[in-house]
């Protein structure tokens, strides 16, 4: 195809997002270019402070005790997709790590060592995927087509306003660029602290104190925690076992497998270095570990009740779902299936009779077989029939593990979650024989069908708010989105250790002036509270365009050609949403007088309130299970923005 044009483009954002539209751009215009007639150029300027590829997330420099959440098999900057122009480079990861293992070509010693004993089912370092986006990224570039021009500015893009049909870019090292597009693929962006954080903050100035604001874990300077001394970690998500792995392993500290009996799996050596870290969340426990799997879904999962086609019945229908009417109702079903159908297989002791019982359990569970009745009822006079006790499924309470129980001390507090973490991992290495885990396993395949329900058709404001963000979203984070199984293992080798120990449930924070130190108590733990001159926050900045610090985005937002998503609540008050609002397909911003801003497009968390589960990597094409559409959307986000960009 003949061009005749000059198009000129801004990334703003080098990381993964921003790495797959110029991957896009790239193989869309090598597919559609007439190699005999291109009178075209395509200027592609890529803004970002840090190095191109892996951007701020994913430094190869970084420390290898930081770990994806993800296994080999999955992560991938290139698109699988037959439908779409074929990449001029690269592969998934997995291909990427077998190819390197083999030929260690542009890698330094540390990574040739990770990637020797690095397996598909492995959870790799951060470090060593910011090598695979680096190397991709560079061949990418060794490839670029005829009439096309790359051009990277290791700065911040502090404005984009509106020229005629251009846009202006205002750089900070003072230099500017005038595009016909700009792509905000801008990722984790420092936030405002909330007022909490802020009096902590100033506290600590005050009185001599420590306080670590919410940051990502590799940007931390972690040698200004004290040695040996009491730290207050508030957070046990993802994030706390980045904090744990530097303060613990990072400071010289050893863990070997235990050799004594009833002491859990792994023994925890100290260096002398290690403060003492007294952990807080919510929960009072860290999320679930993830179970052993080969692949990122459970193979003996397969949703009966919230499937692609229950969803396509919806949108045939025009209706727009909501979570708690119409979408939990069916996942409930699919993870109260799982769980005792694991049983049944696993455990048939647990039931009487169970071939009757999972027949019977099958025709409780039809959505329509119980329209006038209620069928949560039924499948729980069912269980109570044929499910001795101690295996009945309490699925809300697998999240909250410590719901409704009190403690004499912290010390009998630390032995309760020692046990559940030492449970926990047993369940991990049962895999797919363990019922908990195949009903969290449900769960989390359910998500990647809400993912396109949401992203597709979307679901009601009001749903959005108080169901699915609401509530169910921090649920089911808990159960499925944990760490590796040895996250816990060590966790719980670190707490008989007496390195770690823990708070209790819905802990409540403040600074004693007098006493100069940080203190925090659970009201369910009877003992005197947990002090310490210093208090790391364990989790990442908050994921919200209306507090984010960004020269660009507040520019934005100012000159009105970006607004923030506001969605209504049930009782009718308007919510302020995380992200951006936009219009599909391809993504563009919603500018404050309602109209589209054309030339502007929006990739990355900043899609926050129209897609769910923003942060997560494209999935490689899976070798075993099934593939969701949900899995590799970034991927076909980018290459819309691709097409629009090049008017195809």
């Amino acid at each position: 195809m003949a061009k005749s044009q000059i198009i000129r483009v801004a990334l703003v954002g080098a990381g993964p997002r921003g790495t797959s539209v110029l991957e896009r751009l790239l193989a869309n215009w090598a597919a559609t270019t007439d190699e005999a007639n291109v009178t075209a150029t395509l200027h592609i300027h890529v803004i970002d402070p840090y190095p191109a590829g892996s951007g701020h997330v994913w430094q190869p420099d970084q420390s290898r005790l930081y770990l994806m959440n993800t296994q080999s098999f999955y992560p991938t900057l290139i698109p699988e997709d037959p439908e779409l122009a074929p990449p001029l480079a690269g592969t998934s990861f997995d291909e990427w790590r077998v190819t390197r293992r083999r030929d260690g070509q542009g890698l330094n010693q540390a990574e040739k060592a990770e990637l020797a004993t690095l397996e598909s089912d492995n959870f790799p370092s951060r470090a060593i995927y910011g090598r695979y986006l680096r190397q991709t990224l560079a061949e990418l570039l060794q490839r670029l087509p005829d009439g096309v021009e790359v051009t990277f500015h290791e700065t911040t893009a502090i404005a984009a306003r509106p020229v005629g049909d251009m846009f202006d870019v205002e750089l900070a090292d003072g230099g500017s660029l005038t595009v016909g597009s700009v792509v905000l693929a801008l990722g984790h962006i420092e936030s405002r602290l909330n007022p909490e954080q802020r009096s902590f903050e100033t506290a600590a100035r005050e009185q001599g104190l420590l306080y670590f604001p919410p940051a990502p874990p590799a940007d931390v300077d972690w040698t200004r925690v004290p040695d040996n001394e009491p730290v207050l970690v508030r957070g046990m998500g993802l994030n706390f076992f980045d904090v744990m792995g530097q303060l613990t392993e990072g400071r010289g500290g050893k863990f070997v497998d235990s050799v004594a009996p009833g002491t859990g799996t792994l023994e925890y050596r100290p260096s002398g270095r290690e403060p003492k870290i007294i952990a807080a969340s919510r929960r009072g426990t860290p999320y679930r570990a993830k179970a052993g799997l080969s692949g990122y879904y459970a193979t003996s999962i397969t949703l009966r009740y919230l499937t692609e086609a229950a969803m396509d019945r919806f949108k045939a229908a025009g209706i727009q779902p909501g979570f708690d009417h119409d979408l939990w109702p069916l996942l409930h079903r699919d993870a109260l299936w799982a769980y005792y159908a694991t049983l049944a297989g696993s455990q048939p002791a647990a039931i009487r009779d169970p071939a009757q019982f999972l027949a019977d359990l099958e025709d409780a569970l039809q959505p329509h077989a119980h329209a006038t009745g209620n069928w949560e009822s039924a499948v729980g006079a069912l269980v109570e029939k044929h499910v001795v006790a101690s295996r009945r499924l309490n699925l809300k309470g697998l999240a909250a593990p410590l719901a409704g129980r009190t403690f004499a001390s912290r010390k009998e507090l630390d032995k309760a979650i020692t046990d559940y973490l030492d449970d926990d991992a047993r369940r991990s290495a049962l895999g797919e024989s363990d019922p908990v885990k195949m009903a969290i396993g449900a769960l989390h395949t359910g998500r990647a069908i809400l993912k396109t329900v949401v992203a597709d058709g979307g679901i009601t404001d009001e749903s959005w708010v108080a169901e699915l963000r609401g509530w169910f979203e921090s649920f089911v984070e808990g159960l499925a989105s944990g760490p590796p199984a040895l996250r816990s293992e060590q966790l719980a080798a670190l707490a008989r250790a007496g390195v770690v120990s823990f708070v209790g449930p819905d802990p409540k924070f403040s600074v004693d002036r007098n006493a100069k130190v940080f203190r925090a108590f659970s009201p369910w733990v009877r003992d005197v509270p947990a002090q310490a001159r210093t208090l790391i926050e364990a989790m990442s900045p908050a994921n919200r365009v209306g507090i984010n610090i960004s020269p660009l985005l507040e520019q934005l937002l100012e000159d009105g050609l970006v607004r923030t998503k506001i969605m209504m609540s049930v009782e009718g008050t308007p919510v302020q949403t995380t992200g951006l609002d936009v219009e599909p397909h391809p993504y563009r911003p919603v500018a404050a007088n309602g109209s589209v801003t054309r030339g502007l497009y929006v990739l990355s968390l900043q899609l926050s309130a129209t897609q769910w589960g923003t942060a997560i990597a494209a999935e490689a094409r899976p070798t075993k299970g099934r593939a969701y559409r949900s899995g590799q959307r970034t991927l076909r986000d980018a290459d819309e923005i691709a097409r629009s960009i090049l008017k195809l």
